[in-house]
């Protein structure tokens, strides 16, 4: 202590504890809020010592409990591990790896804005150097045809899964099955486009999601329904995929938000779906024909909990089938389920 620490008072000094390793933060997020409440002298409230929660992400008060900064980045690694082999295996420099990026997200990519690191535009000499850069790094990570072919692909189905706005683990369901079909040679003599978008259908059947292939067809390139259900079962085929029957009920929560219809409506048309799969009249006919077909017997029964009504053609334009399969389909139905539906 100097002289000039000695000659203040003890009421005005600043009461200052050394942060533990544990709770010492380095790097870039020394400047965050947790750190700089992790350097904080005391408590402002009751001048205790402030603990570091890393868990909770939060800064708080031994004492009294008072939370000084909350929400701190967990700048740890993204994995858990239990065992020594299990750290090794997982641990990793830089983003995961992915199956939508043709070299799985290992390789560089050259920003395409001509601006460095403070955001300054960069002169026309360096413009220049940055192009020539960026067209040899594009060729260089993809090194023969069937890497730019599987490249092609995958930049379609990203862009189809944009459209349709798809989950994630079914976006790269699709990314996989389009790999698959690379490298068991399954591309020769089919178009690009073709299959990717028989890809993406074959990962929205996996996951049972309620897009169809109109829908599909709509975001698609290759707007040919017959091509695409042909490479489709060729690659069902082919690479042995386990796709399911679709469910009509996985479309009754569109068709009931496109014609506002209420609960009680869906509730028991799913409960008439039900007993019509067990008996197996679905097998072969359109999902959401039959769907739309159910809708049709819910809103004209007579003894249905709810007042709501469609007609054929509203029930049409909305599943995007013709007025004669709902009527094809509600006959079935109807002679099918006669001891609970009445005509």
């Amino acid at each position: 202590m100097t002289e000039n620490d000695s000659s203040i008072p003890d009421s005005n000094r600043v009461r200052t504890r050394k942060i533990p390793d544990s709770e010492r933060t380095t790097g870039p997020s020394e400047t965050t809020d947790a750190a700089v409440a992790a350097r904080t002298a005391t408590c402002p409230e009751c001048d205790g010592n402030l603990h570091v929660d890393h868990v909770h992400g939060e800064t708080r008060c031994g004492n009294c409990g008072l939370v000084v900064a909350e929400n701190a980045i967990d700048r740890g690694p993204d994995w858990q591990a239990f065992s020594a082999d299990e750290r090794e295996q997982k641990s990793h420099t830089g983003s995961p790896l992915t199956p939508t990026q043709h070299d799985l997200g290992l390789s560089t990519e050259i920003d395409w804005r001509n601006k460095d690191a403070h955001g300054n535009t960069i002169s026309s000499q360096r413009r220049a150097q940055l192009t020539r850069l960026r067209t040899w790094q594009q060729r260089s990570r993809t090194g023969n045809s069937k890497e730019r072919g599987l490249k092609a692909m995958l930049s379609e189905i990203q862009r189809m899964a944009a459209a349709l706005d798809l989950p994630d683990d079914d976006h790269d369901i699709a990314a996989v099955i389009c790999r698959r079909a690379s490298d068991q040679d399954l591309l020769p003599g089919r178009s690009y486009e073709g299959v990717a978008t028989a890809a993406v259908y074959a990962a929205i059947r996996q996951a049972g999601l309620p897009q169809d292939l109109e829908a599909l067809t709509q975001v698609s390139r290759l707007n040919d329904k017959i091509r695409i259900k042909r490479t489709y079962r060729y690659l069902v085929r082919e690479l042995e995929l386990e796709v399911p029957p679709p469910d009509p009920r996985d479309y009754l929560s569109r068709l009931c938000s496109e014609l506002d219809l209420s609960q009680e409506t869906k509730r028991f048309t799913t409960e008439l779906l039900k007993d019509v799969m067990e008996t197996g009249i679905h097998s072969g006919k359109h999902p959401v024909g039959m769907a739309a077909a159910a809708l049709y017997v819910a809103t004209h029964r007579s003894n249905t909990p709810s007042s709501d009504s469609c007609t054929q053609s509203e029930l049409a334009e909305a599943a995007n089938v013709s007025v004669v399969t709902i009527r094809n389909r509600y006959h079935d139905i109807q002679d099918t389920c006669f001891p609970m539906v009445e005509a």
